[in-house]
This record gives structure tokens, C-alpha cells and sequence, in this order.
């Protein structure tokens, strides 16, 4: 599934776009695309994970579900479910959803909960972990209300740079780790969004499908987690689990951490 900074990335790819009319509009959407012919695009905006073609009556919302992917002035093998074909190029938009909405974006979504836009408000983001203490973090984070654009790759990689174990409940994180988690998960949305742009994303993940914690030099674990079973990849020695007794730790049974 796309996360936020993909979208990011579209939506910069397609502003040669912008004020261009729709020649024509072909796809197996079920959206009325003979209404999109000669229709004017205002503008490309994203919230998250959802994709918004702007014009002037209504905008188009695409959400890449799974398995969506787009492409530019090149068509390949796959069926669009929208082809928008424009004089000076051609977007196609595959194995997504798309919607029609009347209302204006900006009476739709709450910008201040795109970790990737300039309103991104993190008091916001606080104010509504500490509204559902008992979720995990593993689902908070996953949380478009709460974190619009954040995945299952800046989950897992945002809880390993933190170092909090994926089994926590929000409410078990003390002051300071819950500011970090909100804090992280925009950090590392604007780095993987510039290694995205470079194609250099998975040189940079540390636990992300990894089968050893490049800490503790130990296996990692992986596990089906939370109310989405989305994929978490994570280290039992370094990642903490607040919140529940913890048995002494024998001599040399905990491994030492690198700095990572």
C-alpha cells in the first residue's frame, strides 16, 4: 500500500497537469467519466494516503488500496481504472478506488493531521492519543485520523528508532516516549519521502523485513500485530514494553546495544 510520502511524490509528478483540460476520460471506474471531459484540473492536493484531483465543480478522490499504482505519459500492460488524457500527456491511475466528492477538499480534511503537510498540528495528534490510552501503538500509528500517510514501513521503523516495543498500549508510554512517537513519525515521513525520491528507501531500514536487530546483533521478531495484523517487525531486547513487572535480567542474558 502507497503511504504518504508516495502520494507526495504523484502529486509533485503531475502539476505539469494543472490547469490543463481532460481531453478525454476512459477506465473501467465507475465513476461518470464523460462528466470529467473538458473539465479544467484546478490543482493536485494529497491528505495522507488519499490522491485528489481537483476541479472546478467537484474532486476526484483516489485511495491506491493494495496494490494502486500510477503512471505518466506511459502506459503499461495493466487496465486503468482511469486514464485522463490531457494535451500535453497522459496519467493513468491503476487497481485503485476512486470517489467523487461535491464538497471542497478544504471543507473535507483536516490538514493538521497530515504528518506531511505544513499544518501538520502534533498537539492535535497528542490530544487524540491520549483520548484512546488503551490502543496499541502499533494501531495508533496506523491511525489516519491521527496520523494521515503514515504505513506500515514508517510504523515498524518509527517504533524501532524510538526503541518502544509494538505491544504497548498508548497509555503505558511515559510523557516523553509518547512525545517522540508523534515526533518521529513526521521526522522519518520527510526522510522517507527524500531516500523515496533517490530510490534509496530500503537501504535505509534498520527493521523493517529484517532478520536480525542491527543493535543487538539478535534475531528480530516478526509478527502479525494489532487490530490491522499488518506486518511488525521488531527486537525484543531493545524495543521496551512498559507497563507490565519485568523479572531480572540473569547476567549476561541481555546483549549489549550498538548505536544505531
Amino acid at each position: 500500500m502507497p503511504e504518504g510520502p508516495s502520494i507526495v511524490i504523484l502529486k509533485e509528478a503531475v502539476q505539469s497537469f494543472v490547469g490543463k483540460k481532460i481531453l478525454s476520460a476512459t477506465g473501467n471506474s465507475k465513476i461518470d467519466k464523460e462528466a470529467l471531459v473538458n473539465q479544467k484540473v484546478t490543482d493536485f492536493k494529497s491528505w495522507g494516503k488519499h490522491f485528489l484531483i481537483c476541479l472546478p465543480k467537484k474532486t476526484l478522490r483516489v485511495h491506491f488500496l493494495l496494490f494502486g499504482s500510477y503512471s505518466i505519459n506511459e502506459e503499461t500492460k495493466k487496465v486503468p481504472r482511469l486514464h485522463l488524457h490531457f494535451s500535453n500527456g497522459d496519467l493513468y491511475l491503476y487497481a485503485c478506488a476512486i470517489r467523487e466528492l461535491d464538497a471542497d477538499p478544504e471543507e473535507v480534511y483536516d490538514w493538521s493531521g497530515d504528518v506531511l503537510n505544513e499544518s501538520w498540528d502534533e498537539k492535535k495528534a497528542k490530544k487524540k492519543l491520549k483520548a484512546q490510552p488503551d490502543q496499541l501503538v502499533v494501531d495508533a500509528l496506523l491511525d489516519q485520523n491521527i496520523f494521515a500517510g503514515v504505513g506500515n514501513i514508517i510504523k515498524n521503523e518509527v517504533l524501532f528508532r524510538i526503541r518502544v516495543h509494538p505491544e504497548n498500549a498508548v497509555g503505558a508510554l511515559p510523557p516523553r516516549k509518547l512525545t517522540e512517537l508523534i515526533r518521529e513519525a513526521c521526522n522519518y515521513s520527510y526522510d522517507f519521502l527524500e531516500w523515496k525520491k533517490a530510490f534509496v528507501l530500503k537501504k535505509h531500514w534498520l527493521i523493517h523485513t529484517k532478520k536480525t536487530c542491527p543493535r543487538c546483533n539478535i534475531p528480530a521478531i516478526k509478527k502479525t500485530l494489532g487490530k490491522t495484523n499488518r506486518r511488525t517487525f521488531y527486537c525484543e531486547n531493545c524495543q521496551v514494553l512498559y507497563g507490565k513487572p519485568v523479572k531480572p535480567a540473569k547476567k549476561k542474558t541481555r546483549k549489549k546495544c550498538q548505536k544505531v
